[in-house]
């Protein structure tokens, strides 16, 4: 009998261990597909609501043609934002923020990325980052340099807006609903795991925000169940003066411009940047 139990037991580690292997196999070779969410939409700005904002190519180094759309400022000095979206949808869907922006006489780049809309590449956090890289440079090619220029990272944008501001000098960084690293959020997930270390595309913005030198925001929602909000405070603590941060009770992962996020944007970007223009 004790053989028997013996033999099951050393059977069932077995079966287990394999299993967990299979699982971490999944997991680092799978990461991308539960990172990245594709789509082959071309959204239409008049359709989305923003017909003043005209839709371009982009064409990065390694020949790839995100889209973006664009619409310069009212005024030949109001700032311009940058927008690096999340990892669902597209451009289009986030047209409601660029209203608000083109309302207060900004001027506004949506900024799509190499794996969605036909732009021909696949996703990464070096192709992001060139994506975001090409963003700016028309943005510079239409005169439009230094403080003028604001970077604002949406969820997994906000690990791109990040890597941009070390790089250049920017008059502003909005993060809404930031995380410290991908590999920090996955480890969340899957505690079971070492999925910390199993992470390809980390965005490390924990690392790199000491390196912004530009006045930051973090807005961050207290109920976030993707991004957990600890994360949003821990980027904020670490990241240089100026800086501002605002937790908002109620907050989930989608609802702070209903809690007023927009106002808060507006009113951070009126000192900081519109102010000093």
């Amino acid at each position: 009998m004790r053989k028997l139990l013996k033999k099951a037991s050393t059977a069932t580690l077995t079966v287990g261990a394999v299993f967990y292997i299979g699982v971490l196999g999944l997991l680092y070779w799978g990461q991308r597909d539960l990172l990245y969410h594709p789509t082959t939409i071309v959204p239409n700005p008049a359709q989305s609501g923003v017909p003043e904002m005209t839709a371009r190519r982009l064409t990065t180094a390694e020949g790839y043609r995100p889209l973006i759309w664009w619409s310069p400022p009212a005024n030949g000095v109001e700032p311009v934002v940058i927008y690096f979206h999340g990892n669902y949808g597209h451009i289009g869907t986030r047209a409601v923020r660029a209203r608000d922006f083109i309302d207060a006489g900004y001027g506004v780049l949506l900024a799509g990325y190499r794996y969605n809309s036909g732009a021909g590449g696949e996703p990464s956090e070096e192709g992001l980052i060139a994506d975001a890289r090409a963003a700016l440079e028309f943005v510079r090619s239409e005169g439009i340099t230094g403080h003028r220029i604001v970077l604002y990272g949406e969820s997994l944008g906000t690990g791109v807006a990040v890597a941009l501001a070390t790089e250049n000098d920017i008059g502003a960084l909005v993060l809404e609903m930031p995380y410290t690293s991908i590999g920090d959020v996955a480890q969340d997930i899957y505690w079971y795991l070492p999925a910390k270390w199993l992470v390809r595309d980390n965005f490390d913005s924990l690392a790199r925000i000491r390196n912004v030198r530009a006045p930051v925001l973090v807005i961050h929602g207290e109920n976030d169940n993707v991004i957990p909000v600890r994360f949003g405070r821990q980027l904020f603590e670490a990241a240089p003066d100026p800086k501002e941060g605002h937790f908002l009770p109620g907050g989930t992962h989608g609802n702070l411009y209903r809690l007023g996020a927009g106002s808060i944007v507006m009113d951070f970007l009126g000192r900081h940047v519109v102010a000093c223009r």
